[in-house]
């Protein structure tokens, strides 16, 4: 009976280990490739960053590994659908994008990270139902479409990213405007950012706002940069 015992003892712990190295090696790559998207979503200063990118993949693929162990361990005795779980992340991840695009003040804004969001849930459902190829390969994509595709649509339009640190939003904003205007440039969009990813440089009493504009040219873009340093109340301004 002694042997028999720890016999059924020894295939648990074998088991147990196998499930633990399994869920390590998964939770681990869905950090690692939601980790990448979030990274081009933080560098450039979306409000859903780096962390809650990881979090929306690693919460996915935990689900997706609930829902196979579930699947497994109760075989035969039920008729639980394995993707049971995992659809309901897909459509329950539209209450959190939906917060990314409300985040934005002037504009409809953040719908480029919302779809990063629901496509890191989908890595993280791969990941988590052992599809390593398919999150790998979406990784790559998804990450090329948010940073080297932004390139290159930026350089075709010749946009311009403006950062300007002001004291007055709605004072400054109007006067922005109008300044690219008086030299021939469009105003494309215009946003609040607060400087999160540099908290100790930002005073208190001031905005951060965010300017593409498509100038007229080399000439149009530096008088405009140097109106708008003019103003009063702009503390700083770099362009990207």
């Amino acid at each position: 009976m002694e042997a028999i015992k720890d016999f059924f003892i020894g295939v648990y712990n074998i088991d147990l280990f196998h499930y633990a190295i399994d869920a390590l090696i998964k939770l681990f790559l869905a950090v690692l490739f939601s980790g990448i998207i979030g990274f081009e979503r933080e560098h450039s200063h979306r409000p859903a960053g780096f962390r809650t990118h990881i979090l929306v993949a690693v919460g996915a693929a935990l689900v997706m590994m609930t829902s196979k162990y579930v699947f497994l361990e109760y075989q035969g005795l039920t008729s639980f659908d394995p993707t049971r779980l995992g659809a309901q992340v897909i459509s329950g991840i539209g209450f959190l994008g939906a917060g990314t695009i409300l985040r934005e003040g002037f504009s409809v804004k953040g719908l480029t990270t919302a779809a990063s969001l629901w496509a890191v849930s989908c890595i993280g459902l791969a990941v988590g139902a052992g599809y390593y190829t398919g999150a790998l390969v979406a990784t790559v994509v998804i990450y090329l479409t948010l940073h080297a595709f932004k390139r290159i649509i930026s350089s075709q339009n010749q946009a311009k990213n403006l950062y300007i640190e002001a004291e007055n939003m709605s004072k400054q904003a109007a006067e922005i405007g109008n300044i690219v205007k008086r030299y021939g440039g469009n105003l494309h969009s215009l946003e609040v950012l607060y400087a999160d990813s540099n908290p100790s440089k930002r005073k208190s009493d001031s905005v951060v706002l965010k300017a593409v504009i498509f100038p007229r040219d080399e000439e149009s873009l530096n008088m405009t940069i140097s109106s708008i340093r003019t103003l009063e109340g702009i503390r700083d301004l770099y362009i990207d």
